[in-house]
């Protein structure tokens, strides 16, 4: 049986509410978060998709796509899960759980690794007898939303400058934080340059890529030794390693970002996109597809 859903007109009004309220950068922006879950809608196995549909409030139209960029709308109505969206460093270039996973109260787990393993856990106990007593069509948008943030580099960054967003900087001649750069702007610039102004171009070219450049390391993105929940604090390592070797490397206040930055940084962006397709489906396909959790490489071709 089905779990609860949220009511759609309720979702509806609370999305556009929160399109005009002011807020904080949100990783990969909309177009970011989409993409990210057009590339993990492609590699649900079966049983897998029939559980995200079944779950999927009906506003969705069947494409878990369109709800990934929920949780951002949500922030000024559940303020608590601000914190989720991201992990802060004491400004080093390593991740540490236990030292860096929790809110400005000290709660451990309250950070985007400690999200992504709760959900998880949470939509394993989809179809259980009696039935969950969580809201798991929220459950699941948080967790769609939550993995592509941890690959988003700047979302793991230095706590003293907030992941990037107290450092301004201009794109191009555009006035922008650093954060900002990451979610948006590298990848607008890339849609207008080498896409047409298309994402749904941009998805093509980058599951192209899962089968030819990218091909020989899907293998390694899908490792994960964490068989019941997550590699989520691998994915945290890998962001701050990449944002300090790309992200922050070069980087002052006030510096205008051209092209030597740009042409250095997309390939990074675009990689990321892609890999936290290819992990989510990873993840959705383990949770719902039980049968085969043990053996669920995305054989990708």
């Amino acid at each position: 049986m089905a779990a609860p859903r949220p009511q759609p007109l309720l979702l509806l009004l609370v999305s556009l509410l929160a399109a005009s309220a002011p807020r904080r950068a949100d990783a990969w922006g909309k177009e970011g978060h989409i993409m990210v879950c057009k590339i993990a809608e492609k590699y649900l196995s079966e049983e897998a998709a029939a559980a995200v549909q079944d779950l999927l409030p009906e506003l969705a139209g069947g494409e878990l796509s369109t709800m990934c960029p929920w949780a951002d709308t949500m922030r000024f109505r559940y303020h608590w899960a601000s914190p989720l969206h991201y992990a802060n460093t004491p400004n080093v270039c390593n991740f540490n759980f236990s030292r860096d996973c929790h809110n400005s109260r000290g709660e451990q787990g309250m950070c985007v690794v400690g999200a992504i393993n709760n959900y998880t856990d949470q939509l394993y106990t989809y179809g259980d007898s009696p039935k969950s007593s969580y809201n798991l069509t929220e459950s699941l948008m948080f967790l769609a939303h939550f993995v592509g943030d941890v690959h988003q580099p700047l979302h793991v960054g230095y706590e003293e400058d907030e992941g990037g967003n107290t450092i301004m900087v201009h794109w191009y001649r555009r006035k922008a934080n650093l954060h900002h750069v990451w979610d948006v702007s590298i990848i607008d610039t890339v849609m207008k340059d080498f896409y047409n102004k298309s994402m749904d171009t941009m998805v093509d070219a980058l599951q192209t890529n899962l089968t030819e450049g990218w091909s020989d390391d899907v293998g390694h993105w899908e490792n994960c030794a964490n068989k019941k929940a997550t590699c989520a604090n691998d994915y945290a390592i890998e962001s701050i390693n990449l944002s300090c070797n790309y992200a922050y490397k070069d980087v002052v206040q006030n510096i205008t970002l051209g092209d030597d930055y740009y042409f250095t940084r997309y390939p990074v962006v675009e990689k990321r996109l892609a890999q936290a397709g290819v992990r989510l489906a990873l993840i959705l396909n383990r949770i719902f597809d039980k049968k085969k959790a043990d053996t669920m490489p995305l054989y990708i071709q």
